[in-house]
């Protein structure tokens, strides 16, 4: 879930959770001829089931939004109203992020005096790229997949029984790159395995508070069941505690709880575009899914930022330094219309700098004052507006099919606007990162 269904008569209907705290997430199977939802099992346990402790226990709320159009489910609030209010007293300290991602890139860095790899200079790069355009984070997470901490045996996606996310590699003084990137106004974030993590919540999130660190990016949860969901809980309620935002990777779908605890800025829990480094499985055609699927939970860890687009047909797959198959102009449309308050910039400096669209990335805001979707067709296009102060942005996906529409500005108060307009240029089949200003 969510799964979204559109009728004949333009009738569009979602079934997703609301508010799945101490409780197992649901998933939807088809069974003689209909859908019976189903709780996710705990880890070894033969018949599933729901534990507690006290009474009464409430369980998620079972949503199903109805709207006359399809654009219409991802204008409603419904999921984040059915959560409690907020439980953080002081929430000053929460900000929307842009950020370097540098993982999906490889750690990229040029030909120069010092070596490749997880220490000062290479984050110094990167932090250095971040502070020149206004960015206001730089995430540190590993290389060639070794973290950025102590693990005696990872495994890409396992953590080692003995990984310690208290102790840095020797390489990479922490304190040092905090403090650098802090006087170059640049916060800190950094990726962790959740197992090795939880196994030393408190110590690490005051270690990491201690240090100045912004925020976490907690990954391989890959579990919907009761216990994780619990342990997701925690964790954002001990960040909150320790001034941290989280950014669950590797996770099961929202279901509002940013409501309660607005230090939550992304989930992830979708196919996106770090498939590009093993696979051709993201593109325009399945993009445009995810607006009408995904999105109708909540903010979405896309991995957006690829700025080195190949045309299908040319498409290569490259751990390092991977190329995307959509164009220039619509990755700068994927901005807009995907709701995520941590901003990614998972490309190298060189493939940003100097580039047209590079402005968008660097300015486009991480949280909105309200949303309009005048035009979509599932599967087919999707026309997103998103107000910010007095200032509307507009970002228009469409799939693989070439089509002509024309969009109303019926969402734009009395008065005179100066509009900046991003479209593909006429050679875009050829020269996908082409783009008209």
């Amino acid at each position: 879930m969510p799964a979204t269904f559109e009728f004949d008569n333009g009738v569009a209907v979602a079934i997703t959770e609301a508010a799945i705290r101490d409780y197992a997430g649901m998933y939807l199977m088809k069974e003689k001829g209909g859908l019976v939802g189903k709780l996710s099992p705990k880890l070894g346990q033969e018949k599933i089931k729901v534990e507690t402790d006290s009474f009464p226990h409430r369980t998620p709320w079972r949503v199903i939004s109805v709207a006359d159009r399809v654009g219409g489910l991802l204008e409603t609030n419904i999921l984040t109203s059915l959560n409690e209010p907020c439980r953080i007293e002081d929430t000053s300290w929460i900000k929307p992020c842009r950020t370097t991602f540098t993982w999906w890139n490889g750690n990229v860095v040029p030909d120069s005096t010092f070596s490749p790899g997880n220490n000062f200079d290479t984050n110094k790069y990167y932090i250095d790229f971040a502070a020149r355009n206004g960015l206001d984070a730089h995430g540190i997470y590993g290389y060639a997949e070794t973290p950025w901490y102590y693990d005696d045996n990872f495994n890409f996606g396992w953590a080692g029984p003995n990984a310690d996310v208290t102790k840095p590699i020797p390489c990479l003084n922490m304190p040092r790159i905090v403090e650098y990137a802090r006087s170059k106004g640049v916060g800190i974030h950094l990726w962790v395995h959740w197992r090795p993590l939880y196994d030393k919540l408190e110590e690490a999130f005051a270690l990491y508070e201690g240090w100045g660190v912004k925020g976490l990016m907690v990954d391989f949860m890959d579990r919907n069941d009761q216990e994780m969901i619990r342990i997701q809980e925690e964790i954002l309620e001990c960040a909150a505690r320790h001034r941290l935002f989280i950014q669950f990777h590797g996770s099961s779908k929202p279901s509002g709880l940013v409501r309660t605890y607005p230090n939550e800025f992304t989930r992830e829990g979708t196919l996106n575009y770090e498939v590009c480094k093993w696979d051709t499985l993201v593109n325009a055609d399945h993009d445009i899914a995810i607006p009408f699927t995904r999105m109708l939970a909540g903010a979405t860890d896309y991995h957006l930022g690829g700025f080195r687009a190949l045309p299908r047909s040319e498409f290569k797959i490259q751990y390092v330094n991977p190329h995307v198959m959509s164009t220039r102009c619509h990755m700068l449309a994927m901005y807009v219309v995907l709701e995520n308050h941590l901003t990614s910039l998972c490309d190298t400096p060189k493939a940003y700098e100097g580039q047209p669209g590079f402005e968008v990335l660097r300015t486009v805001p991480g949280t909105w004052d309200e949303i309009r979707v005048p035009l979509a067709r599932m599967n087919e296009h999707v026309t997103v507006a998103r107000r910010s102060g007095s200032d509307w942005w507009v970002g228009s996906l469409n799939n693989g099919t070439e089509r002509d529409l024309k969009l109303e500005l019926d969402f734009l108060s009395e008065g005179d606007y100066q509009a900046t307009i991003y479209t593909d240029a006429e050679d875009v089949e050829r020269n996908p990162n082409n783009l008209d200003r």
